[in-house]
Parts: C-alpha cells; structure tokens; sequence
C-alpha cells in the first residue's frame, strides 16, 4: 500500500476480535520495531511481548483497554544511554520510544491487523507485576489483533486542523 494511503487510512482501532495472529506476522512487527530510527541508534527500548494467559491476565489488572486482543506489546523506554541534546538537557528515550511505536502501529496497519495505542495504564502495577520493567518507563500497551467485523473508525478520525492551522512557513 502507498505510504500516505495507509496514514491515512490506519485508525485506532477498539474492538479487535479473538482470531490469533500468526506468530510470522508477530514476528514482522517486532522487525519494524527493530527498524525504526532512534537517536544515534541508541535504541534503549524494551518490548514485552504479552501472550501468556497470565500475562493477559495481569494485563487486564493494569488496564480495561484491551478491546478483545489476545496478544500485546509493552513498550518502555530506557533513558540511559539515550541520546541527549546538549543545548538543553533534553533525553530523546521517549522520542525514540514513540518513533517505535509509530513504527509497529503502520506495521500492523499494513499486514491487516489492528492496535491503538494505549496510554490508559496503571504503570507502576505493571512495574511490580514485572520487577524486568522496573527500569524503564513505559510508554504504551499496543492490544493486536483482527478486528472485529463490527469494528470501525471513531467519529474522531476524520477530523483533522486546517494546514494553515499547523503549518508556517518561515
């Protein structure tokens, strides 16, 4: 699919059905995540992959936004090591965190499954439930999946600022 299309045409997605996903497609989104830009490369990201009954379970401790996935990924941020600038102290980690996760969302967007990114999460929960995330921030849980036949785009979608609103040239 052409860039601009699949930007355009990827949506949050918040009802994902139960259908598993093939773990090769699982596979290329962790690929994207690889390949996306970080400053200097520094890539201090982490990924949890959550597929465990278990780990669905805790998930659903932590957050009422799982929308029916059966597999997520946690991402977090590690600040050190991270690249930052020296005009003002500014640490790029979770820059480059959301680069990461731009990265999977299209990813995703583009072998026809669905996510959303869920901010709407009990951070320290999951931090004590899994003493290995303790270091780092982290960022989003991104619930995978088909979506529902049913699902669809929020009236919200669509709606976007003029150019002129976000756009000056200098």
């Amino acid at each position: 699919m052409e860039f601009l299309t699949l930007a355009k045409e990827r949506y949050s997605c918040r009802k994902i059905s139960d259908r598993p996903v093939e773990p090769q497609l699982m596979d290329r989104i962790i690929e994207a995540a690889i390949a996306a830009p970080t400053a200097i490369n520094t890539q201090t990201f982490k990924l949890w992959v959550m597929d465990s009954d278990q780990a669905k379970a805790n998930l659903r401790e932590v957050t009422d936004f799982t929308f029916g996935a059966q597999h997520f990924i946690v991402l977090g941020s590690g600040e050190k090591g991270s690249w930052t600038r020296s005009f003002d102290k500014k640490n790029f980690a979770e820059v480059d965190a959301a680069i990461v996760g731009t990265h999977m969302m299209m990813e995703i967007a583009d072998l026809g499954l669905a996510t959303t990114w869920v901010g709407h999460f009990n951070a320290p929960k999951l931090k004590e439930l899994y003493p290995q995330m303790a270091d780092y921030e982290l960022i989003a849980i991104f619930p995978i999946g088909y979506a529902a036949q049913d699902a669809a785009p929020s009236d919200a979608h669509a709606k976007r600022k003029s150019r002129e609103e976000l756009v000056e040239t200098l």
